[in-house]
């Protein structure tokens, strides 16, 4: 895949980075030498390779799925600059 000066214009406005028209052409190149490495990536035989979060094995931590903490509304809304029966009061925003 190849990507024109066009596009790399397209790119900068989208991304709001101020791309003068001197350094198009540069990050034509450096875009363009991007994608030619994922296309490569493109040929590797990943067949029968498991996904890995890490390059040392590990295993999640778990836990129970149980309630913890609990019975503390009076506690969690106490500090909130307006509560009722144990529940945030907002200013409504929409009509």
């Amino acid at each position: 895949m190849s990507v024109d000066a066009a596009t790399i214009r397209r790119i900068a406005r989208l991304s709001r980075i101020a791309l003068p028209e001197a350094d198009v052409p540069a990050m034509q190149n450096e875009v363009n030498a991007i994608l030619g490495f994922v296309e490569q990536l493109d040929e590797v035989n990943v067949e029968g390779v498991e996904p890995m979060t890490s390059v040392t094995p590990m295993a999640l931590k778990m836990r129970d799925d149980v309630v913890t903490d609990g019975e503390m509304a009076a506690r969690v809304t106490k500090n909130a600059p307006q509560s009722e029966d144990n529940y945030f009061l907002v200013p409504k925003v929409v009509e």
